[in-house]
C-alpha cells in the first residue's frame, strides 16, 4: 500500500543529526543578502551555471548520434535523473533540493564518448601514471579543483559545494544488483574512496539518486535504440516479453516513461527507513533483465564496436600528442613550438596549464584565476595526470575538433 512521506523524519534538513556535516564546504563561501536560498540550493545554482554542466550537452550518453537531435546526449540524462530522484524523493518526504543538486552535478567528470572514453582513460591511467580513472571520482575532483566560478569580484574560485552534494556525486554509481541501499553512519573524506560502490552514500537523498540513475538509463538507452533500429525483430520480441511484466504495450510504443512508470511506484511502495531503499522481488528481478537486455543487446552491438575503436582512436592520438610534449624545464617554449603545429590542441592546453599548473605563474596573475593550483609540471607524472583530466572535461565536439587538427597537413 502507497505511504507518502515514510522518510520525512529521515530528510536531511535542519534538525537532522547529519546536518552540520552536510552542509560543510571546504572553504567559506560569500553570501548575497539577502539570499532566499538553502544551502543545497545554492549548490543546484552553482552547478547550473558551471560550464561543466554546459558541455554536457555535447557528450555521449550512449550513441554517438550527432545528426539525431531526439538521441539521449549526458545533458539530458543528468536532467531525467534529477526528474526521478525529485519524484521519489517528493513522495518519500526527503529533502529534493538535495537530490536535484547531486542529480544534476553526479555525471560532471564524465568523458568525452561516454563509458567508452571512460573506459580507455582508464586504460592510459593505470598504463601511463599506475592510477585509477573512474568517472564518479573524476566528477568529485572536478567540482572539487577544476570547475570554478566568479565571486562576488569576478575572480573564478573553486565550485566549494557542499559535503552532502559531494559525497552524492562520488557515491552515485547505479551499477549495483543487490536490493536494499542504506546511508553510511560515518563521514568519511571523500578523497580517499579508491573505487565505485566502496561505501554507501551519506544521506538517504543520494541513496535515491543513486537508484533513480540506473532507473533512468535503462529506459531511455531502450528507447534510443528501437529509434536507431539497432535491435534486430527476434530482440524486440524478446523486451516486448519482458515489458509484459511492466506494461503490457506494444513494443513500437516502449519508451522510458512506460518502462520506468511502474519502478518508481514500486520503490516508493516498498521503501522505507527499516528496509532501505528497495524494489519489491520481482521488480527487482525486471530491473535486472532490463539491465541484461541492454548489455546484451544494446551496449556489446556489433555497431558500437565501430563506435568503440574510433573513440579510442581519438583519445589516444589526443595523449599520445600531447603527454610527447613533455620537456622537464622548458615547457613554455615547448608548448609556443606545437602552437604553430596544432595551434588549437596546444593553444587550449597552454590556456588549460596556465589556470591549473605552476606553468606560468607571471602570466596567471595577471588574470582572474583565483583557484587553487593542482599540478607541478616538472614532474612528469604530474604532467601526465594533468593531460587525462584535460581530456576528460572535453565534448565529443572538441575531441574530434582536435583530432582532426592532428591528421590535417
Amino acid at each position: 500500500m502507497m505511504e507518502p512521506g515514510k522518510f520525512i523524519k529521515e530528510a536531511l534538513v535542519v534538525g537532522n543529526p547529519k546536518w552540520e556535516q552536510s552542509i560543510k564546504r571546504q572553504e567559506d563561501i560569500y553570501h548575497k543578502t539577502p539570499d532566499i536560498r538553502s544551502e543545497f540550493s545554492r549548490d543546484y545554482n552553482r552547478i547550473l551555471h558551471c560550464k561543466a554542466y554546459r558541455r554536457l550537452k555535447h557528450k555521449t550518453q550512449v550513441f554517438y548520434a550527432t545528426t539525431n537531435d531526439h538521441i539521449c546526449t549526458r545533458i539530458e540524462h543528468v536532467n531525467h535523473v534529477a526528474s526521478v530522484s525529485y519524484s521519489i524523493a517528493n513522495y518519500l518526504g526527503l529533502n529534493t533540493e538535495l537530490t536535484s543538486a547531486i542529480a544534476l552535478g553526479h555525471d560532471l567528470g564524465h568523458a568525452p564518448f561516454g563509458h567508452v572514453g571512460e573506459h580507455h582513460l582508464s586504460k592510459i591511467a593505470k598504463e601511463e601514471i599506475g592510477e585509477t580513472f573512474w568517472h564518479e571520482e573524476n566528477s568529485l575532483f572536478l567540482v572539487d579543483m577544476l570547475e570554478t566560478l566568479p565571486n562576488l569580484s569576478g575572480k573564478e574560485n573553486n565550485m566549494n559545494l557542499t559535503y552532502a552534494v559531494r559525497d552524492g556525486i562520488i557515491s552515485h554509481c547505479g551499477e549495483v544488483n543487490e536490493n536494499a541501499v542504506f546511508p553510511r553512519a560515518e563521514a568519511i573524506d571523500l578523497r580517499d574512496i579508491e573505487r565505485p560502490n566502496q561505501y554507501s552514500p551519506y544521506s538517504w537523498e543520494a541513496c535515491i539518486v543513486k537508484i533513480a540513475d540506473k532507473i533512468s538509463y535503462l529506459g531511455r538507452d531502450i528507447e534510443d535504440a528501437i529509434s536507431l533500429k539497432i535491435l534486430s525483430r527476434e530482440q524486440l520480441s524478446e523486451l516486448e516479453t519482458i515489458a509484459e511484466h511492466i506494461k503490457k504495450v506494444p513494443v513500437d510504443q516502449i519508451n522510458n516513461t512506460v518502462l520506468m512508470h511502474d519502478f518508481i511506484n514500486n520503490l516508493c511502495e516498498m521503501s522505507s527507513p527499516g528496509n532501505g531503499i528497495l524494489f519489491s522481488d520481482r521488480y527487482l528481478e525486471l530491473i535486472n533483465k532490463v539491465k541484461a537486455f541492454n548489455y546484451k543487446n544494446i551496449y556489446l552491438h556489433k555497431r558500437m564496436s565501430y563506435y568503440n575503436e574510433y573513440a579510442s582512436l581519438i583519445i589516444s592520438s589526443i595523449y599520445k600528442v600531447l603527454s610527447g610534449m613533455y620537456v622537464k624545464g622548458g615547457m613554455e617554449a615547448e608548448l609556443k613550438r606545437y602552437e604553430s603545429i596544432y595551434p588549437s590542441l596546444a593553444g587550449a592546453f597552454s590556456y588549460w596549464l596556465m589556470k591549473y599548473s605552476n606553468l606560468n605563474l607571471e602570466e596567471r596573475a595577471g588574470t582572474k584565476f583565483a583557484n587553487a593550483l593542482i599540478y607541478d609540471i616538472r614532474d612528469e607524472k604530474q604532467y601526465r595526470k594533468a593531460v587525462i583530466h584535460y581530456i576528460s572535461s572535453m565534448t565529443d565536439h572538441f575531441a574530434v575538433k582536435l583530432f582532426g587538427e592532428l591528421t590535417r597537413f
